[in-house]
């Protein structure tokens, strides 16, 4: 322990030792000054109830001047402020990850599968900040990047909802067959989705929906600092590459993937399997060319491309993923001045409560 301004010390304890001692020395001069004069005290001073309350007196005088001068030399101390040096090592946490999806509905499964099994990984995550951004026609940042993880899982929790409702519409929506309930069901699910789907269908019927690049490029515009290279980038993208543009977007996937490669941002591409895809897609898109174009976007950032199917479930790849980046840790050794009163606090406090037991026993 040290002192942040010792020369309290210093100054103060000389000062206070110089005038306890001059105290004494004026205490034995005094001569007596008058009053009435009593004859025959030697008898009574050798009394032995004299003597003993004599002794006990003088004890606790000399108590209290031990206790007043260790309470003013505990307060000099508290005022010349005892600190602690500590270095402390803080790593400057670890990865930024973004979790990107498409929304639109031709993946709904995919999306609730990937949401759900990224719950166990958010509870894990130590340091790591971790945000969110949706789209279809138009970007929602829906977590901002955070390492509020309670937050992250409501938001999670949100959107397992949503992607539930998109597949109770999915499941209707692809049958010719409905009942009148079930058709009544439809109308209420497309109220509901509403809601969630505002953000993500502006300007829908002038710019068409599944804008890819787009969304690719707005998440990665979303990390704080971008131009920070110590930190460690990685994007969680699910998609099936079925962009239906009315015209060109302003970014397409293979560019917006450029730009993650020039900020050093890793993509880790998620693919339906082709069941999916095929009963969810009413376009005739070729499967295989959607896969191989995403495969070599996620690639050329150092990414990697996951197709689900059977062998390969969403849940194991949400674990690939999390083993695959290897976090890294900026250390920064901070040096803090702590203040440490409790001690001499502690003393100060015992100090006053003997003086008030003294004080009365004397007076006793």
């Amino acid at each position: 322990m040290a002192l942040k301004y010792p020369l309290i010390l210093k100054i103060g304890i000389p000062v206070l030792l110089v005038t306890v001692v001059l105290l004494h020395i004026l205490k034995r001069k005094t001569k007596y000054k008058g009053g009435v004069r009593a004859a025959n005290t030697s008898f009574v001073r050798k009394l032995p109830e004299y003597r003993r309350y004599y002794l006990t007196e003088k004890i606790l005088r000399a108590a209290m001047e031990f206790c007043i001068l260790t309470a003013l030399i505990v307060t000099m101390v508290l005022m010349a402020r005892p600190v602690k040096t500590e270095t402390v090592s803080n790593g400057t946490k670890k990865r930024d990850i973004y979790l990107n999806l498409d929304v639109s509905y031709s993946i709904c499964y995919l999306n609730y599968d990937l949401v759900d099994s990224l719950q166990d990984v958010v509870k894990s995550l130590d340091g790591d900040r971790f945000g969110i951004t949706i789209y279809n026609t138009s970007t929602v940042l829906y977590v901002p990047m955070t390492d509020d993880y309670d937050f992250i899982l409501r938001k999670l929790d949100e959107l397992k909802v949503y992607f539930d409702l998109q597949k109770q519409y999915m499941d209707l929506y692809n049958r010719y067959d409905l009942t009148d309930a079930e058709w009544d069901r439809l109308y209420e699910l497309q109220d509901e989705l509403e809601y969630y789907d505002a953000g993500t269908l502006i300007n829908n019927y002038q710019k068409g929906s599944s804008l890819i690049g787009e969304g690719l490029a707005s998440c990665l515009y979303s990390f704080p600092h971008l131009d920070d290279e110590d930190r460690t980038r990685i994007i969680i993208m699910s998609t099936d590459n079925e962009q239906q543009a009315m015209g060109r977007p302003l970014v397409e996937l293979d560019e917006a993937s450029d730009y993650c490669k020039k900020y050093d941002v890793t993509i880790f591409g998620i693919f339906p399997n082709k069941e999916n895809f095929t009963a969810t897609n009413t376009n005739t898109s070729d499967y295989d060319s959607l896969v191989s174009e995403m495969r070599e976007c996620v690639e050329k950032t150092g990414g990697v491309f996951y197709q689900q199917s059977d062998s390969l479930p969403v849940r194991d790849i949400v674990k690939d993923i999390s083993s695959q980046k290897v976090m890294e840790v900026n250390e920064i050794t901070i040096t803090k001045v702590v203040d440490q009163p409790m001690v001499p606090a502690t003393i100060l406090v015992i100090v006053i409560f003997l003086l008030i037991i003294i004080g009365v026993a004397i007076l006793l």
